[in-house]
């Protein structure tokens, strides 16, 4: 079974950059989108930045202009580069991606999550 596997977290102070990646365990046949989600706790999982195999980006209000995400249909890996972090960026980071194992299934993926604290 694919998983997702994420890197790249951890403590920065506010006004700092990190830079999160994530692959694939194995090669899908075919990936649609991929993303990042975050959660704080006591709150809903919420849409961080998204982009599809073509390239297209989707960013939430909060990251637009400090945020950056990419990915290499190659190696079936989504980077999310973070600048000018600030303490509300603090959560656990989520990989994601839509992707079909083999031809004619389709199935969402989760990453098991990555701490971000930006704190000084």
């Amino acid at each position: 079974q694919v998983q997702l596997v994420e890197s790249g977290g951890g403590l920065v102070q506010p006004g700092g950059s990190l830079r999160l990646s994530c692959g694939a365990s194995a090669r899908f046949f075919n990936i649609y989108d991929m993303g990042w989600y975050r959660q704080t706790p006591g709150k809903e999982r919420e849409l961080v930045a998204s982009i599809t195999r073509g390239g297209s980006t989707n960013y939430a209000d909060s990251v637009k202009g400090r945020f950056t995400i990419s990915r290499d249909n190659a190696k079936d890996t989504v980077d999310l580069q973070m600048n000018n972090l600030e303490p509300e960026d603090t959560a656990v980071y989520y990989c994601y991606a839509k992707g079909s194992p083999r031809p004619g299934s389709v199935f969402n993926y989760w990453g098991q999550g990555t701490q971000v604290t930006i704190s000084s």
